[in-house]
């Protein structure tokens, strides 16, 4: 089994990843007992404070990437990563609500510039036929390190000290200035020149692809189920024991750990990334089902269900992120990478905002037919990709493409892309085909 891609960029941003987001998982695993216990801040003023944080990353999403476009995505990278370290440290200063919406609403900022960044440095130092491969390497790795630093944190959580906190929030910072270093060792992706006419933030004129990414970022409101409305469910409405909430938490981490690389493969090709959507809502609204059903059964046939719902929805999972990969880097222009994946991360921050409203007012507020909304509106995100789609490559120019070279000897193993791409079409470099502009080995 194949735990790291190979040598090469590919590599080093894998290990950069588990860096910085060890850091993540200790910061999520605590933020909130901090700010409150610690800081003092009530649970309403927390919520109000990353809701604004969570704003700012949308309306910053689009001009980071133009910002890694124009200078030059390694060093935006890099440049980001200390910036939000360092803001991560002035956590310890907060002491007030104000406080805490300013530094927030920084680190926001810092962390639109880096996704923004990660997204053209992807696109400019990973071929275009291993773009999707990679990115679901480095989801398998944030999943990877996000548990270790939830671990980690548990520490400071059971002494529940401020020093504890603190401790923690250094170890955090920490984390995203040592990725900093190690992100140094990637090549150096030349900046694209600016557009001598027309408007700077192409991405956001591109209508097709606006669409996509206000379709898919609504479908990444599943994500809250897992997080949000299932504890909620299994705890007040269902007969399964509380341990459930765990356990499928665990299911789905192990799972994407292992498959999402192999997820990756269905979707090698814009049609075939396009189906992948589709597949996505359909498994994510049997979950929403299944999950229903678990309310009106005893203990034993609440875990069946519970278990069996969450199996669909960490497929629809995979899928759906892998043809976000896809369809994100096969549609955007090769001189405007960096602003087409922020724009992409613009969606997935709506969806991240809506999410807590909109799955616990119709799962939690309304039950199970509540929860069969909920997998219609899946269903139905998932069946508008395929023309959305469509609807994007008909105003995109024609150009020849390379045919996918995925590995097409990945046998069995669990770590590398399905070789079998999903339909014939354009390849996910699209018209985002490789740049290129790699300028030092890494």
């Amino acid at each position: 089994m194949r735990l790291l891609p190979p040598p090469g960029p590919a590599r080093v941003l894998t290990l950069g990843t588990l860096v910085k987001t060890v850091g993540r998982g200790l910061w999520l695993v605590a933020s909130a007992l901090f700010l409150t216990r610690s800081v003092g801040l009530s649970a309403t003023q927390v919520g109000i404070g990353l809701t604004i944080s969570a704003l700012v990353g949308v309306l910053a999403s689009a001009p980071s990437g133009y910002l890694a476009d124009r200078v030059g995505p390694r060093g935006v990278q890099v440049g980001a990563l200390f910036v939000a370290g360092t803001l991560t440290i002035g956590l310890i200063a907060v002491r007030s609500f104000p406080t805490f919406v300013l530094v927030g609403a920084a680190t926001a900022l810092a962390d639109a510039v880096e996704r923004g960044a990660r997204g053209a440095l992807i696109a400019g130092a990973i071929p275009a036929d291993q773009r999707v491969r990679t990115r679901a390497y480095l989801r398998a790795t944030t999943n990877v390190g996000i548990s270790v630093g939830a671990v980690l944190g548990g520490f400071a959580i059971a002494a529940d000290t401020r020093t504890g906190y603190v401790a923690l929030i250094l170890a955090s910072a920490a984390t995203s200035l040592a990725a900093a270093v190690v992100f140094l060792r990637l090549p150096a992706v030349a900046p694209v020149a600016a557009p001598t006419h027309g408007p700077r933030l192409v991405a956001l004129r591109d209508r097709p692809f606006l669409a996509f990414t206000v379709v898919d970022g609504l479908m990444s409101m599943h994500f809250s189920l897992l997080t949000i409305a299932l504890p909620l469910w299994i705890a007040g409405h269902t007969r399964a024991p509380a341990w459930m909430i765990s356990a499928l938490t665990l299911v789905n981490t192990v799972m994407v750990v292992l498959l999402q690389v192999r997820a990756a493969g269905t979707a090698a090709t814009l049609p075939g990334a396009a189906r992948a959507a589709r597949r996505a809502g359909v498994a994510i609204a049997l979950a929403c089902v299944l999950f229903a059903a678990s309310g009106a059964v005893p203990a034993a046939g609440a875990v069946g269900l519970l278990g069996l719902g969450s199996l669909a929805h960490v497929t629809g999972e995979l899928w759906h992120s892998a043809a976000g990969w896809g369809i994100s880097f096969g549609l955007a222009p090769a001189d405007a990478q960096g602003q087409y994946q922020g724009t992409y991360g613009m969606g997935y921050e709506l969806g991240k905002m809506l999410a807590p409203v909109v799955v616990t007012s119709l799962a939690l507020g309304w039950g199970v037919p509540g929860w069969l909304v909920l997998g219609a509106l899946f269903l139905l995100l998932g069946a508008l990709v395929p023309p959305v789609v469509r609807w994007a490559g008909r105003t995109r120019p024609a150009e020849p493409v390379p045919a996918s070279s995925l590995d097409r000897r990945s046998g069995g193993s669990i770590w590398q892309a399905d070789s079998r791409a999903d339909g014939a079409g354009t390849p996910t470099g699209g018209i985002g085909a490789p740049r290129g502009r790699a300028t030092a080995r890494p």
